[in-house]
């Protein structure tokens, strides 16, 4: 939890208002929803402090009281935040059963104020945890807070949506994405914007945080080199070794990602990310089926990864391919 005092982005301000002047009937049971940097997580933190807040104002949580600080400790009695567990995080990310059983004690208790729980991401839930839940939203106790956070809610069961309240977090007005470009990237033009914009999926905070991404600026560079590479059929090895020394795996996994994206776009005659740069001659190399592969082998690698394959030896592996011999 994050400091309870800080302030909604201009995006949420009506929908902020909505919900504090409303709060004594909007029900138990929210959903949030949004695209990666909506900026829901936010929201939801500064919304769980303004409930929980023993002297709250009304546009903020007042950042003094014993719960606000009891907030910013994490050490809340009042306050449950649920997901997944570390060690199935990346393999089979799920919520399972115990988790929502563990709260029944925490619902079912009388005690002052409001006790209140999140559940991200609301998707991992799975359908056992899903169906306990359903019990819990049914039969809420006095008093009682439950927030779910997704970035795609209609994965969840259509039982638990229908007894949810849902708030949309990204829907941005074009205006108000720029304004916020503006103040925090004030030395970046017009087409840098319209750039960081596409490939952030028009949300801003992400615009923001790809702007000072290191492969954000080594883009033209790498297609000059993928170009070079399917064109010459020669040294894999050589530029693979160029990379991997001058980007992460995951900074050159995410870079690559969009690149793919673009060119399978391209073939496609559908718009691309990546204004900036030229698809057409790359494009002449590959057929759609190869594209495919390519993308399929990024993701398997992505899990090889975690199974504690050296990342060179992936990188490797992958220039071979793009060769197409």
């Amino acid at each position: 939890m994050q400091d309870v005092a800080g302030h909604v982005y201009p995006w949420q301000r009506a929908l902020w208002q909505n919900l504090t002047q409303r709060f004594a009937n909007i029900g138990h049971g929210l959903l949030f929803y949004g695209k990666p940097g909506s900026g829901k997580e936010a929201f939801t933190q500064q919304f769980v402090a303004w409930v929980l807040c023993q002297a709250r104002q009304a546009d903020m949580a007042c950042g003094q009281c014993r719960s606000c600080q009891w907030l910013n400790a994490n050490t809340h009695p009042n306050y449950i935040y649920v997901s997944t567990d570390e060690e199935n995080k990346k393999q089979n990310p799920q919520i399972k059963i115990e988790k929502i059983r563990d709260l029944l004690p925490f619902v079912q208790q009388t005690g002052e104020g409001w006790r209140v729980i999140v559940i991200q991401p609301a998707e991992a839930l799975n359908l056992a945890a899903s169906n306990a839940l359903l019990k819990t939203l049914e039969e809420p106790g006095e008093q009682v807070l439950i927030i779910l956070l997704a970035q795609h809610y209609l994965k969840l069961p259509a039982t638990i949506r229908s007894r949810l309240q849902h708030f949309a977090l990204d829907r941005i007005a074009p205006e108000q994405a720029q304004d916020y470009l503006h103040t925090h990237l004030p030395q970046a033009g017009q087409s840098q914007y319209n750039l960081l914009m596409n490939l952030a999926n028009h949300m801003p905070i992400q615009a923001v945080e790809l702007a000072q991404a290191e492969w954000l600026g080594r883009r033209a560079e790498f297609l000059t080199d993928w170009l070079k590479l399917v064109s010459q059929k020669n040294m894999p090895m050589h530029l693979a070794n160029k990379w991997n020394k001058a980007l992460s795996f995951a900074d050159f996994a995410q870079m690559f990602e969009y690149l793919l994206a673009d060119l399978i776009a391209y073939k496609l005659v559908q718009p691309i990310k990546n204004i900036d740069l030229d698809f057409n001659t790359l494009a002449t190399h590959y057929s759609l089926d190869y594209l495919f592969e390519i993308y399929q082998a990024l993701q398997q690698s992505k899990q090889l990864l975690k199974q504690n394959v050296q990342s060179n030896l992936i990188i490797d592996q992958l220039f071979i391919q793009l060769m197409h011999v």
